[in-house]
């Protein structure tokens, strides 16, 4: 963009952290770690359902997708972020946010959507086990995975396409750490209200219609519970559910207060941390929760632990 007297680079300078500035080096030092620590831990867990053949099951399939979709999640955001920590000229190009958004919404609502295929794989385990292998094969498991991508992508391309049609002023500051909507449709000369209804339904449908799905699927996985007669088999049964439950809670909990609120609620410092939350900390719990408390996950990644230490031509 150019006037007469100089060239405007059409870009968005990120202000999340400004307010911290004497904290700025603890906080990339802390969230270098956690970083680090996700893509070990995401990594271990592909890895290791990769390896394992017991773990080659509907369950351990969408895990293990989840884990590689946390990886580029975080990919996304994070490595922008600790540069801006330390960098003086914290700016993203107009080009860079529009793609930094598009990914970001991207792998974030083929997560709900896959959080809800993983759901419907609980349901058929525990109401329909003796059909389980039919009803969860192969092929049907992977057309689950290719739906909640191309949902992703529908809700990314739709919602990229309306944020970044709309004309700014550059450079403007963006009261953010990355590209969200929110923040970025405040930059904005004019809003169109159908712009606004549409993404509001978007966001109804990438995380209201998914959570809809779980509570279902959890409303007949109780009811099997209950039915149960002894103590020990309903506490066992629902232990397979612990996990996943609390990835949704967490999740959907995050995702609903910052994508279904008015807009009159909006506050910039509030929801700087709650962003945090699911771009940094979600994508660590997720795999500490499914790593810590599955058996199976645990028992393979001590044989894979114990072949790696002690080669097979040494215990024979």
């Amino acid at each position: 963009m150019k006037n007469d007297s100089h060239t405007v680079v059409a870009c968005f300078i990120f202000v999340g952290f400004s307010n911290l500035a004497e904290l700025q080096k603890l906080l990339f030092v802390v969230f270098l770690f956690l970083y680090l620590v996700t893509l070990t831990t995401n990594a271990t867990i592909m890895t290791i359902i990769r390896i394992d053949h017991t773990l080659h099951t509907p369950m351990y399939i969408f895990l293990c997708v989840l884990s590689f979709s946390e990886t580029c999640y975080t990919f996304v955001i994070v490595p922008k972020m600790l540069v801006d920590l330390l960098a003086e000229n914290k700016t993203i190009s107009f080009l860079g946010c529009a793609v930094q958004m598009y990914f970001f919404l991207f792998l974030g609502c083929s997560h709900s959507f896959l959080l809800a295929a993983m759901g419907y794989d609980r349901y058929v385990a525990i109401c329909n086990p003796l059909h389980y292998a039919i009803i969860m094969s192969k092929k049907v498991c992977a057309q689950l995975v290719a739906a909640c991508c191309f949902s992703g992508f529908l809700v990314a391309q739709v919602v990229t396409t309306l944020v970044f049609r709309l004309p700014f002023r550059f450079p403007s500051k963006l009261n953010h750490f990355f590209c969200d909507i929110s923040p970025v449709l405040k930059l904005a000369f004019t809003h169109m209200h159908l712009n606004d209804v549409i993404i509001f339904l978007l966001g109804i449908f990438a995380l209201m219609l998914p959570l809809l799905l779980i509570l279902v699927s959890y409303i007949y996985i109780l009811i099997a519970i209950l039915h149960i007669p002894s103590t020990t088999g309903r506490r066992k049964t629902f232990s397979t559910c612990a996990a996943h439950l609390t990835v949704v809670v967490v999740h959907y909990g995050c995702a609903s207060f910052i994508y279904l609120r008015p807009k009159s609620s909006y506050s910039s410092d509030q929801d700087t941390l709650i962003s945090v939350t699911y771009t940094i900390l979600t994508p660590l719990l997720n795999p500490m929760i499914y790593s810590l408390r599955n058996k199976e996950v645990k028992m393979a990644l001590k044989k894979a632990i114990g072949i790696s230490i002690f080669p097979k031509k040494f215990t024979q």
